[in-house]
């Protein structure tokens, strides 16, 4: 119940509402093709279906509905989470979608879309954890490890609201995609994972009793795609995340993937 209470917080908090942009309403983009890039290591969000071994999650749904109102073509590419800012920016995509905190100093490079989702960071540990319970508990187990990607909110999350403010403390081992520091967490190669109540989720229901979260929230994070900067596609995907947040498609999204959906079955 942690999960559902603090997913369902976090997100949006609208109910089924007449549909408040219709199609028409809508820019029409006119059938053009939009490259997008996503990591697909960060369910629900999105992540490759282990049976079916497709790209799926609630960003895929998210993006192939506003596609369709707004009458554009997807072509979706795949790159790690460290090159993919920096790829947007330099035009190598039109957008970039992994559950994307806004900040500012990421607009310093590309611009945010308006938030298309609000979640919280939390701590994810091995479900056999009983060395610490929560952030002040796992500072004081110095010989505890923190899995991390470099530049992302969890890793500075852990540098400088649980740890010592040190970017170079040992204590932070860097692994290139968020997927990577899980599995060194189940390997038992670091003793926790930062991360928020999305991806939390669908691990620990992943994980068969393998996986838990210790201690509260530790802040709220925007989510929004991102684009490079000056992109035309800003207002126009703007105005289709409205529309899905009025009419009640991000209700039904979130129920789809945060509620009914069960990772490995």
């Amino acid at each position: 119940m942690l999960f559902r209470r603090a997913v369902l917080a976090g997100l949006s908090a609208l109910v089924l509402a007449p549909l408040a942009a219709s199609a028409a309403d809508l820019p029409d983009l006119g059938g053009k093709t939009v490259v997008v890039v996503t990591e697909n290591a960060y369910p629900p969000l999105q992540f490759v279906d282990p049976k079916s071994g497709q790209a799926i999650g609630w960003e895929y749904d998210a993006m192939n509905e506003i596609a369709k109102r707004l009458n554009f073509k997807v072509e979706y590419q795949n790159t790690s989470w460290d090159a993919m800012i920096q790829a947007v920016s330099d035009d190598q995509y039109n957008l970039g979608m992994t559950g994307i905190t806004i900040k500012d100093d990421r607009k310093e490079k590309v611009d945010f879309s308006d938030p298309y989702m609000r979640s919280e960071q939390f701590m994810l540990v091995r479900g056999d954890e009983a060395r610490f319970t929560d952030a002040k508990s796992f500072a004081a187990l110095t010989d505890g490890l923190v899995g991390a990607q470099p530049g992302t909110s969890p890793f500075y999350t852990a540098v400088y609201e649980i740890l010592d403010g040190n970017e170079q403390n040992p204590r932070i081992k860097l692994f290139e995609t968020f997927g990577a520091t899980v599995q060194a967490l189940k390997a038992g190669d670091v003793d926790l994972v930062l991360t928020d109540s999305v991806a939390a989720k669908g691990y620990v229901d992943a994980s068969q009793g393998g996986l838990k979260v210790v201690g509260g929230a530790l802040g709220a994070e925007d989510f929004g795609f991102i684009y490079p900067k000056g992109s035309d596609l800003v207002q126009p995907i703007n105005a289709a995340i409205a529309a899905l947040k009025a009419d009640g498609t991000f209700d039904a999204l979130n129920k789809k993937w945060f509620l009914d959906y069960k990772m490995g079955e």
